[in-house]
């Protein structure tokens, strides 16, 4: 089968690779679309030590049950495989499971690919009138619908439901939707890059900025970086809420005497429970999550291209979706 492989720092080789077939209790799937998330770019730039070269990156996928009792059915995939058994599984907390998998990271390879393995459990079935490259959407969305309820049910209920979203890629719109789609009075978009805002402005809809003004009572940083999380520091209201979903670096920028002071409370987010998954993946089928076309799609064979465009900021639109068999 052919698949895109990361070789390297800023290295993609579109090749063969071997065939895989179905694990053991598990189901071939044929990948019809994946998307381009931020942990893959952090993969390509040589900054995630879990995703060793080479490997196949992507996790954002949906496509076709290939053979079997589900021969045929249309599906959205959740990448994280947990144990199901240990405490958090069965609290329904299943991102916290200590052996959870994930395609695209060692033992399991990602979906940059023209097949997967993946179990039943793990399948979301997607009605024939939703895309399957706006169902592969379902992953991103998913994160953001996990940090978007998890910031709101730590607000406090006196304070008003007004968001600042860090980010406006993938992650952060999707978190803007997720925040309207459970309630929100108002979102806030922070985007400097002028060609993604004015994208974000002009075809979402969203109301989006270069930088702040003012304190929020909920803040999503989708970005993860030194400056976004003092951008949160600074701008969370007293009493407030900061959600961080970002995973650009490890270190600084938090102004933790402020965030004592002022009693902030820090959500650390991580993926979404399987409930939040297959929520998020009724929300698209609903149509409660928009049109969901702020995407664009390209070969999988011209996978390294996109990748070279994201990282020199030259690609307008929050997501890029792959095809393998284009």
């Amino acid at each position: 089968m052919k698949a895109l492989v990361y070789e390297g720092v800023e290295t993609l080789a579109f090749r063969d690779v071997p065939d895989i077939t179905a694990r053991d209790g598990e189901h071939l799937i044929r990948i019809e679309a994946v998307g381009i998330c931020g942990s893959d770019m952090h993969a390509y730039l040589g900054h995630d030590a879990r995703r060793p070269a080479p490997l196949i990156l992507g996790h954002e996928a949906a496509g076709v049950v290939q053979g079997g009792p589900l021969d045929g059915t249309r599906v959205t995939i959740n990448p994280l495989v947990t144990c199901g058994t240990c405490p958090a599984c069965q609290a329904a907390r299943e991102n916290l499971c200590p052996t959870r998998q994930i395609i695209s990271m060692e033992p399991r390879p990602g979906a940059f690919a023209q097949y997967v393995s993946m179990p039943a459990s793990n399948l979301v079935t997607v009605p024939d009138a939703v895309a399957l490259d706006k169902a592969s959407l379902a992953e991103p969305l998913a994160v953001s619908w996990h940090a978007a309820r998890l910031a709101l049910a730590a607000l406090h209920p006196s304070m008003e439901r007004n968001a600042l979203v860090l980010g406006g890629g993938a992650i952060g719109l999707a978190a803007a939707l997720a925040l309207r789609a459970m309630g929100a009075d108002s979102v806030t978009v922070v985007e400097p890059n002028p060609t993604r805002c004015a994208f974000l402005i002009d075809t979402c809809g969203e109301r989006a900025v270069a930088e702040p003004d003012g304190l929020y009572p909920l803040i999503i940083d989708a970005v993860g970086y030194a400056a976004t999380r003092a951008t949160a520091s600074t701008h969370a209201q007293p009493g407030g809420v900061m959600a961080h979903v970002g995973l650009g670096e490890d270190t600084g920028g938090l102004d933790v005497r402020r965030m004592t002071l002022q009693e902030i409370t820090f959500i650390g987010t991580y993926t979404y429970t399987a409930q939040d998954f297959r929520d998020t993946a009724q929300a698209i089928f609903d149509g409660r999550l928009g049109p969901l076309d702020w995407f664009q799609t390209r070969p999988l064979a011209e996978g390294a291209a996109a990748f070279h465009d994201l990282r020199h900021g030259a690609v307008a639109t929050p997501k890029i979706v792959l095809d393998p068999w284009a």
